[in-house]
């Protein structure tokens, strides 16, 4: 893999500048945001490993870009860093879906161990991912998987069960991610004929949703473009 990307997200601007040098001197790639809201612009144009966020900052804070981090379907490493050394921001922080916790003042030293521990792990888990998507002809949009060979399907690594034709119509739709298929080529594909009625297919994508969302109404993988058909949104 080429160099690791590092976002660092931090409102103050020397403390900002001062870890991209220390990191750019290990070899690391390093964007920077001032603000949560910058932050995950950032996450949303580029490839980024390991993210390093303050706590505290304006317009949104570092707990909540978390938030919306995770709920991305982004599983990057992320280091919190907060001036306040109570044990509840910690904790707060980790149940966000933080990885690890740094209190400042720290030092240079604690914070590149801390990041050169994190993206080991974390090369090591996108090698088995990249060879199991390889070998087992495993899918993976955001939390939702799906297996070819072994044919599950689970959610936030909960198993779903899916009858044989909801399964073709995901598989069909998660390997071309972005893509709108219309309801008569989703027929055609998945049943092997040609189209007459389409009906079927809107019962089919309704029950698939009841069982990937968790709010079908407002789906996070498989949308309607309407008047044109469906598609898995990519993450």
């Amino acid at each position: 893999m080429s160099a690791y990307h590092i976002l660092i997200v931090e409102d103050d601007r020397e403390i900002r500048e001062g870890i991209e040098i220390y990191l750019k001197n290990q070899g690391y790639e390093v964007s920077q945001a001032a603000d949560g809201v910058e932050g995950l612009e950032r996450i949303r144009q580029e490839e980024i490993h390991l993210a390093i966020v303050d706590v505290m900052m304006p317009r949104m804070d570092g707990i909540t870009m978390m938030m919306k981090v995770r709920e991305m379907g982004r599983d990057f490493p992320v280091i919190m860093l907060s001036a306040k050394s109570e044990e509840v921001d910690k904790i707060m922080g980790l149940n966000m879906g933080a990885d690890d916790y740094v209190t400042k003042p720290f030092t240079t030293m604690e914070l590149l161990a801390r990041v050169n521990s994190h993206l080991r792990r974390y090369g090591k888990f996108l090698e088995a991912l990249e060879g199991r998507e390889q070998s087992d002809k495993v899918y993976v949009i955001g939390g939702l998987e799906l297996n070819e060979e072994t044919v599950e399907v689970s959610v936030d690594g909960k198993p779903v069960k899916m009858t044989p034709l909801e399964f073709k119509i995901l598989m069909l739709l998660m390997k071309n991610p972005g893509r709108v298929f219309s309801a008569e080529e989703i027929y055609e594909r998945v049943w092997n004929e040609q189209a007459i009625n389409t009906d079927t297919i809107m019962v089919h994508i309704r029950k698939i949703r009841e069982k990937i969302e968790v709010n079908p109404r407002e789906p996070k993988y498989l949308k309607v473009v309407w008047g044109v058909g469906y598609k898995i949104e990519k993450q």
